[in-house]
């Protein structure tokens, strides 16, 4: 089950790491000369390392700011998302910084291949809520989507650039994805595995009682 999403800061004892993407203790190392040009290996201005105590890797601070790796502080992509919208996601994830307008594409493109996912059928996003509408999607998945069209330009087709788009735009962009995956995907999955552990003669039950309501 999803939980909620520490961002990466500066100096917090905890939060989720950038590399792995487990919430883990951070132990905090004041930036060091070795390996790099610097006489004697004195301290480097405004450098810091925090190493994460699961995944073990090193993430690298300048003047407070995470640089490496630039992830722009939004978590990593539901892990039963396809491949071909993880790999949308963590592109958009990456450029972040450097273009939030190209971010938001990606991501409006990941949501769009989301739908046609999730209803099998390739059209429109106002098109695609309504099909999800017939099929008792539920309404914070519904809001969520009329969001992401409301906000973006309509005439603008999922992947090409909306000039309106920001930083801000972009960031909820990435969770709405992960909302939307999280409910029409990870939870049912979830339950299912759940039932699946109940024993063959209690399902036979519910399966028969099924089939007398649908009868009534």
């Amino acid at each position: 089950m999803n939980t909620k999403y520490y961002t990466p800061k500066f100096k917090e004892e905890s939060f989720h790491c950038p590399h792995c993407g487990v919430y883990a203790n951070q132990l905090w190392y004041l930036g060091k000369g070795e390996g790099v040009e610097t006489r004697n290996s004195k301290i480097i201005p405004d450098v810091y390392f925090s190493n994460c105590q699961h995944c073990k890797y090193v993430s690298i601070w300048y003047k407070e700011n995470l640089i490496e790796p630039n992830i722009g502080g939004v978590p990593l992509p539901n892990q039963d998302l396809s491949e071909e919208i993880k790999e949308d996601y963590l592109e958009a994830r990456d450029i972040l910084n450097k273009s939030p307008r190209g971010s938001a594409a990606l991501l409006r493109l990941a949501i769009e291949k989301l739908c046609i996912e999730l209803i099998g059928k390739g059209k429109t996003l106002y098109q695609n809520i309504g099909e999800l509408v017939k099929n008792e999607m539920p309404p914070i998945v519904q809001q969520s989507l009329d969001y992401v069209r409301v906000v973006g330009n309509e005439a603008v087709h999922p992947g090409q650039i909306d000039l309106k788009d920001n930083k801000e735009t972009a960031v909820r962009l990435f969770d709405l994805v992960n909302i939307i995956a999280n409910i029409m995907i990870t939870q049912p999955k979830e339950i299912e595995e759940l039932y699946n552990t109940l024993p063959d003669k209690q399902k036979e039950a519910v399966l028969k009682r099924d089939n007398m309501n649908s009868l009534s």
